[in-house]
C-alpha cells in the first residue's frame, strides 16, 4: 500500500487573509485555527478525505528563495476563462516564469505571490 497526501503546509505572512483567498478560491471552508496563528482548509467533510487539507503557517520571514511546489488547480464549474476571471477578482495576478503565452494553462499568484496554475482540464466536482 503507498501513502497519500493529507496536508499541504504554506508558509504565509497573514494565514488569515490567505485562508479567505483559497477557501473562496477552493470552495473549502476553515477547519482549524491554531494558537500560534495557524490556519488549516479543507473540503467540508473535512480531513482524510480525497482532498488533501492546507495548513496555511505564519511565517514572518518571506522566503530566501523561489519555492519549488505549486498549485495546479481546474475549474469544474466553467470554462478556464470564467474560472481565470474568478480567480483575479478574488486577488490572484498573473504571474511571469518564462511561459510562452502559448500554454493550455495560466500562471497566477496568490495575495502572497505564491505562483499556482490554472489548468484547462474541467474536472468533475465530485
Amino acid at each position: 500500500m503507498a501513502c497519500r497526501i493529507s496536508e499541504l503546509v504554506l508558509g504565509c505572512r497573514d494565514p488569515e487573509a490567505l485562508a479567505r483567498f483559497w477557501c473562496e478560491a477552493l470552495d473549502f471552508v476553515v477547519l482549524d485555527r491554531e494558537d500560534d496563528g495557524s490556519v488549516e482548509i479543507g473540503p467540508r467533510e473535512g480531513f482524510g478525505g480525497l482532498q488533501p487539507t492546507i495548513i496555511l503557517s505564519r511565517r514572518d520571514e518571506p522566503e530566501r528563495n523561489k519555492s519549488r511546489l505549486h498549485f495546479d488547480v481546474n475549474a469544474t464549474d466553467r470554462d478556464q476563462e470564467a474560472e481565470l476571471a474568478r480567480l483575479l477578482a478574488l486577488g490572484a495576478r498573473p504571474a511571469d516564469v518564462g511561459q510562452t503565452g502559448d500554454e493550455p494553462w495560466h500562471v497566477l499568484a496568490d495575495p502572497e505571490g505564491n505562483e499556482f496554475c490554472l489548468l484547462k482540464a474541467r474536472l468533475d466536482p465530485a
